[in-house]
């Protein structure tokens, strides 16, 4: 069986806490958490398959994204890691403390819920793919084109950070488009348990987001039944972004509390 090689940048010492970035991003999403503990943990920032430097998958679904990065735990000796993933990285988290409840001390999940999500990301694969098909020749074209797409300036400088420059000068995603799209349907389903992880976890939900609803609590709780649940307000999806300094002072003292 082939290994997938996952690309991870390692700041600071101590416990092991393994980052997991969201749809489109990369491991450097989560940076200014990674500064944020690096004084206290040896902090793992992974690129997840199909995104960043890491190796693209013929298919990758959730319980494939999970098997990568629970052999590259494995690898690496990083049983009794504390894991933090925010969107499609909390899923992923999610899956992995589930399924192999040994490699997961504790558990951190970023606006994301263990449930089943309709379809919301037609006017980002629309901009991906019209930036793609238009051979940019420089960032400020690519930019604007984004735009036509995307009203919101966060969601396309985000997307700005997975552009890469080839040796003719053109612009064109870091990350596994075609693949992504392929997978699309499947990253969205709920994590599969035979039976609810049981150690510490806390979900921290956007207070302006509808990623985590009220209605979401009995699956969490089903799963997770020893989760609890903190609000940021004023901040949506991107809450790690949008108001870091809370978001960094909310997981670093949970998991300072985890023995």
């Amino acid at each position: 069986m082939s290994i997938t090689k996952l690309h991870c940048s390692l700041d600071g010492e101590g416990p092991p806490v393994v980052l997991l970035h969201g749809l489109f991003g990369s491991g450097n999403n989560l940076g200014a958490l990674a500064r944020s503990l690096r004084e206290r943990f040896a902090v793992y920032s992974l690129d997840l398959p199909n995104h960043g430097r890491s190796d693209w998958l013929p298919d990758a679904d959730l319980p494939q994204l999970t098997r990568a990065v629970a052999d590259w735990m494995s690898r690496h000796e990083l049983s009794g890691a504390r894991l933090v993933g925010h969107s499609l990285g909390g899923k992923v988290a999610m899956q992995l403390a589930l399924s192999q409840p040994r490699l997961v001390a504790a558990l951190v999940v970023a606006d994301i819920a263990p449930v089943v999500y309709p379809a919301r990301h037609d006017a980002v694969f629309a901009a991906l793919e019209a930036v793609a098909a238009a051979h940019c020749t420089s960032r400020q074209q690519a930019a604007a084109l984004l735009s036509e797409y995307l009203p919101e300036p966060d969601v396309v400088q985000f997307l700005l950070m997975s552009l890469q420059r080839d040796a003719r000068g053109v612009y064109d995603w870091r990350f596994n488009l075609a693949g992504i799209r392929r997978d699309y349907r499947a990253v969205r389903d709920a994590p599969r348990a035979d039976a609810p992880y049981r150690g510490p976890v806390q979900f921290i939900k956007g207070g302006e987001s509808d990623y985590i609803r009220p209605e979401h609590r009995e699956a969490i709780l089903a799963l997770f039944p020893q989760a609890t649940i903190k609000v940021m307000p004023d901040c949506g999806h991107w809450l790690h972004a949008q108001r870091p300094q809370l978001f960094n002072g909310i997981v670093g003292r949970f998991l300072d509390a985890v023995s």
